[in-house]
């Protein structure tokens, strides 16, 4: 479909990729993986049409549409939303036109005129266009993608001006999926996603007829998204089948390959060197030194290109606060006749890592600045426990930063014990290098500045952490470095995020802002969501002081007919050993299969120029031999991929 052979692309006097050949088939969904700088948005704009090559060529077939979105920058105007949205659709508005058009005509020409049949024919033609296109539906189609981005039907009429960048990009996001291109390029799409959103689109993306290619710092998505992975590494395409997970595995066995190959290329030349040396002056041994000089000038030298550094981080642990951190009674808060929260009471114990999700403007961010006392309750109390010192780090934290620091003077200053070289490792880690840790905050963009922010936050904790998103504006290795912090802090931390991956690998324990209540879920985000889907046996009960109480009777009551009544449709859980060791089988068949199709493809080459009748013998045999073991090995992957899939539902 489209195709990039021996393509190359420079920034300035640095290569971000060459030798590059990919064929992009239909429907394949696709992620593009690397370091921060590596090219990934560039080889993006390259494949849009954006951006030229500096040398090779990139080739697409004849009428292939292609739908870009960028990381940012995108801005609408002049249209409701609604409208905006339907303008995807022009060439199904002309049709329907044309087909009104048709109609009004047919009704004035004679029925057996040429001209008529004609006529009827086009009219017939473009409805049928018509009715496969789903033209009598696309208002239908409109609103069911606006929804699953987050815009409330009262958002529909409302001009797209008056929406922020980052709902800008959710309305650019809504034309592209509504227009669906045979190729989507999507840049982050996540970046300006809610948590609910991002699982709308994972199921979108699911069931997309065409295939798309994925730039995102958002593990879990990409792993429920994408089934094969294109990684830029030591500037060259490296192509690997699987999901982001699997192509973890795949590149640490092909880096382990190719240290070997090098520990090997090593011997061998340091051999040849050291016969070179030995024999050099005598002069009955000059055939063999001239020919071992030949063999070592010949060997294509195998490069271990660096690695980033794996960066280790643990906070100061603090102070221990009481057991009880936060306790609120009765809490409320209103913002003139909007109601956010009513009547809410719940406690948090020493060491709980809470997450708190909820759809966008369900009031989870005034949840988080009603604990810090950032906001006051409109009715109720939030009371802090014994020895309790709370940090708050918010969506626009770099607004309390010194404008004039130097970063590095900065953060020092905020870890007194802390070594510079520890600091500027963990800047680093944050995408500050070299003599960025010199500047002035005052120079750095918001997104900067809050990368900023929340590594000082790290250095310097408090034994209570607020966290209101601060996984934006991070890529995987930041992130990690964050949640194995976090993971490893002794104190309690509350946070909002929407990346699944972190909750689901931080949070004890999930509270659902909904509604104006908060409901508490024990466990990670995987869990809360078994528990919606009414997949759990533990019955759901709203938030109460840490210290459980029961469950109240009819609650109960309740969860005593679900045992008495279980799903007999439900598919019988695996048990943790065995779906592990039928995931192990699937990888391995997985890089099986391959290689017998390999095999099969060489033996028929080999077919193909006869030398004897006994060796075509052989190979059709051989040949047969592999196909059935191929057979064999493509159902019982289907078979095991099935029983897995049924664990999912």
């Amino acid at each position: 479909m489209l195709s990039l052979q021996n393509a190359g692309k420079r920034f300035g006097p640095r290569v971000l990729f060459m030798e590059a050949n990919w064929l992009i088939r239909a429907k394949e969904k696709t992620a593009l993986v690397g370091a921060n700088g590596t090219g990934k948005s560039t080889l993006m704009k390259v494949l849009a049409g954006l951006e030229q090559l500096d040398y090779g060529e990139i080739q697409q077939t004849r009428g292939m549409s292609i739908g870009y979105l960028p990381q940012e920058g995108l801005r609408l105007t002049g249209r409701t939303i609604f409208d905006e949205c339907l303008t995807v659709f022009d060439e199904i508005h002309a049709m329907e036109r044309e087909i009104e058009q048709l109609g009004g005509r047919m009704s004035e020409l004679d029925h057996s005129s040429a001209e008529y049949e004609s006529t009827a024919q086009r009219f017939s033609l473009l409805q049928e266009r018509f009715h496969a296109l789903d033209g009598y539906a696309l208002g239908a189609q409109v609103g069911s993608v606006l929804t699953g981005l987050g815009f409330g039907k009262e958002d529909w009429s409302r001009r797209t001006d008056e929406f922020s960048g980052g709902w800008q990009m959710r309305i650019a996001l809504a034309k592209l999926l509504l227009a669906k291109p045979n190729l989507l390029l999507l840049d982050e799409p996540t970046n300006h996603l809610d948590l609910e959103t991002r699982n709308w689109l994972e199921e979108y993306l699911k069931s997309y007829p065409f295939g798309y290619i994925l730039i995102s710092h958002d593990r879990y998505f990409l792993d429920v998204t994408i089934d094969r992975t294109v990684e830029i590494w030591n500037k060259r395409l490296n192509i690997y089948q699987g999901n982001y997970t699997k192509y973890l595995r795949q590149k640490d066995d092909r880096r382990a390959q190719l240290e070997a190959a090098y520990r090997n290329q090593r011997g061998q030349i340091e051999h040849l060197e050291a016969f070179i040396n030995r024999f050099r002056a005598q002069a009955t041994k000059a055939k063999q030194v001239q020919s071992r000089i030949k063999e070592l000038e010949k060997i294509e030298r195998i490069e271990i290109p660096e690695e980033e550094p794996v960066i280790h981080f643990s906070f100061p642990q603090p102070p221990p606060s009481g057991r009880t951190v936060v306790e609120a009674e009765g809490l409320s808060k209103s913002y003139g006749e909007k109601h956010v929260l009513h009547n809410v009471r719940f406690n948090i114990e020493r060491g709980d890592r809470v997450a708190l999700v909820g759809v966008n403007g369900a009031g989870k961010s005034t949840l988080i600045k009603l604990l810090t006392g950032v906001e006051t309750p409109t009715t109720g109390t939030v009371k802090l426990g014994h020895n309790v010192v709370s940090e708050y780090f918010a969506q626009d934290q770099y607004k309390v930063l010194d404008p004039e620091a130097r970063m590095l003077d900065d953060i020092s200053r905020a870890a007194l014990k802390v070594p510079d070289s520890e600091l500027r490792s963990l800047l680093g880690c944050f995408l500050f290098s070299g003599d960025d840790v010199f500047k002035k905050l005052s120079v750095l963009s918001g997104g900067e500045r809050n990368r900023y922010a929340l590594a000082r936050i790290l250095v310097s904790p408090s034994n209570f952490l607020l966290l209101d998103e601060p996984t934006n504006h991070l890529d995987m290795r930041a992130k990690d470095v964050l949640l194995e912090a976090i993971a490893n802090f002794s104190g309690t931390v509350v946070f909002v995020s929407h990346d699944r991956y972190f909750i689901d690998r931080l949070a004890t324990r999930v509270l659902e802002v909904e509604n104006g209540t908060v409901i508490s879920h024990e466990g990670n985000y995987e869990d809360y969501l078994r528990r919606k889907e009414g997949l759990a046996v533990q019955t759901i009960a709203p938030v109460a002081p840490s210290v459980l109480k029961p469950a109240p009777v009819e609650m109960q009551s309740a969860a005593a007919e679900d045992k008495a009544d279980p799903q007999k449709d439900k598919p019988k859980r695996l048990n943790p050993i065995k779906q592990k060791q039928m995931e192990d089988r699937c990888t391995f068949l997985e890089e099986e299969i391959p290689r017998i199709e390999s095999s099969i493809a060489h033996t028929e080459q080999q077919l193909a120029v006869f030398v004897s009748a006994q060796e075509t013998q052989r190979l059709t045999t051989l040949a047969e031999d592999l196909r059935a073991q191929l057979g064999t090995l493509t159902g019982e992957w289907e078979e095991l991929m099935l029983q897995l899939e049924e664990q999912t539902v």
